[in-house]
């Protein structure tokens, strides 16, 4: 028994820590006032005055090296695993503890805040007839910047600023939302191209934060409409909204705000793709009555980025969403990707 005593130890860490971040769901307005809008945002700009300098993604580097080791040991510790050594498991069982628990502490616990329509005191439900009423104004708002950007009807919108331009232009956008929600306030900027965007390709994802390094990824091969609103929506991740659909929707707001035209095209077309999807859903009828209003150069954006995305469709991509699906439903998201869908109540409360 005294021999097990270390792994009994970490294990029981591990399952207090477990329990703890699951009973922080009960208690999102405590995670709200003490974390997310207490520690939080000391320890987001800390991080990105610490690496915002650096040129490069030091995270990257950070993920490739652990990731080199993390191999490394279980190749040595293979034999040790097999026949159930008790050193190997404590080791293995303290670095997960040590891993959860940082996690946690410099990001992870923004997963169990309050839900963003209540803190924007918006309703979460709706009605077909209010989203006919947002898809309309989004319509005559993403028509009216795609003629502006774009004289031929049906041409895309060419986005033609390099990544690195826009990371500069983007943080104006937060400052601009002031009004709308007072306590985002960005500082200084930590947003690079990512170092692995081949494998980030291959695995479908556009873009992360890293959240032991507070740096947010792009994927470095995008260049089109998404671009610009990809940029704002890691940038949400930063200030702490984890749930992929509110920082969605704090990136459609702060583009749609954005003094750049291509920033407010991106975020406006964006924001009528996922509401039109729905209205197709609820309303087939409604939605081929609007369809033939909109603009075929909005269209051409959207297969702009579809092309992009159909070069690395395969068996890795699908492994990686089924992964990430998993993963959004441990932390405090028990739709997993269907969730995204709650972006289009939010947008449809706050322009109604």
């Amino acid at each position: 028994m005294q021999k097990n005593r270390s792994l009994f130890i970490a294990l029981g860490i591990l399952s207090i820590q477990v329990s703890f971040y699951y009973s922080l769901r009960f208690f999102p307005s405590v995670v709200e006032s003490l974390y997310s809008r207490g520690m939080y945002p000391y320890i987001a700009k800390a991080m990105r005055l610490g690496l915002g300098w650096v040129p490069f993604s030091f995270g990257d580097l950070v993920y490739t090296v652990a990731i080199l080791m993390i191999i490394r040991w279980l190749w040595c510790s293979r034999m040790d695993l097999i026949s159930l050594s008790r050193k190997r498991y404590t080791q293995l069982f303290l670095s997960i503890n040590v891993i959860l628990a940082f996690f946690h502490c410099m990001w992870g616990l923004n997963y169990y805040r309050e839900p963003l329509h209540k803190v924007l005191e918006l309703d979460n439900k709706y009605s077909t007839q209010e989203l006919k009423t947002v898809v309309r104004q989004l319509v005559v708002t993403s028509n009216s910047l795609h003629q502006q950007l774009q004289k031929t009807d049906s041409l895309p919108v060419v986005f033609k600023r390099s990544q690195k331009e826009l990371f500069e232009l983007a943080p104006a956008a937060f400052k601009n939302i002031d009004p709308i929600y007072p306590t985002l306030d960005y500082g200084n900027s930590s947003i690079k191209e990512s170092l692995l965007t081949m494998p980030l390709s291959y695995m479908g994802y556009s873009g992360y934060l890293n959240p032991l390094t507070g740096e947010a990824q792009t994927n470095a091969w995008i260049n089109n409409y998404k671009t610009p609103v990809l940029i704002l929506h890691e940038m949400s991740h930063q200030l702490g909204f984890a749930k992929e659909n509110e920082a969605n929707f704090i990136a459609i707001i702060a583009g749609m705000n954005h003094n750049d035209l291509y920033f407010q095209y991106s975020a406006s077309i964006f924001a009528l793709r996922y509401c039109i999807s729905e209205l197709y859903l609820k309303d087939p009828k409604a939605y081929k009555e609007i369809r033939p209003f909109i603009r075929e150069g909005i269209f051409m954006n959207y297969k702009e980025l579809e092309d992009f995305w159909s070069q690395y469709k395969g068996g890795i991509e699908d492994v990686f969403q089924v992964t990430y699906d998993a993963y959004l439903k441990v932390n405090n998201q028990p739709g997993g990707m269907e969730t995204y869908s709650y972006v289009v109540a939010l947008l449809v409360n706050y322009y109604k």
